[in-house]
């Protein structure tokens, strides 16, 4: 048996039910019952809960890296689609990296969210300027 921290590892445990399971310290997820009577267990739901909670970050200084990485990469973007509007063209895929750059969690600092928020903003009505003018077109 492995031990991290307070954690105990007790691997998986075949077959069996979940009260065997879970006093032997094993994860369990809720049941539920399907039209014939049987009970389930709700893994796919609890998958993409464990997923979202792994992507957003609850530690504050993560969070603040993350952004100051969000906000240096959306000036990167925003810097090359002006030199590209300026020869004469724009590359589609550039205006989708910089769309889903602009959103996103906002950082803990108030400071650094706030010039987030400006930079995510200028993406957006650069990204309305340049749909506006192909739509005219």
């Amino acid at each position: 048996m492995h031990r991290i921290g307070d954690i105990r590892g007790a691997g998986p445990v075949a077959g069996g039910n979940r009260a065997r399971r879970a006093a032997a310290g094993g994860f369990t997820l809720p049941e539920e019952t399907t039209e014939a009577g049987t009970a389930t267990a709700a893994a796919p739901l609890a998958a993409v809960g464990l997923l979202a909670i792994q992507e957003e970050p609850d530690d504050p200084a993560e969070r603040d890296r993350q952004g100051r990485q969000r906000a240096a990469a959306m000036l990167e973007e925003l810097q090359a689609l002006q030199r590209e509007l300026l020869s004469g063209r724009a590359d589609p895929a550039r205006l989708e990296r910089l769309a889903s750059l602009a959103e996103g969690r906002a950082a803990s600092d108030p400071v650094l969210a706030d010039a987030l928020s400006a930079i995510a903003l200028r993406a957006r009505v650069e990204i309305a300027r340049y749909e506006g003018r192909n739509n005219r077109r």
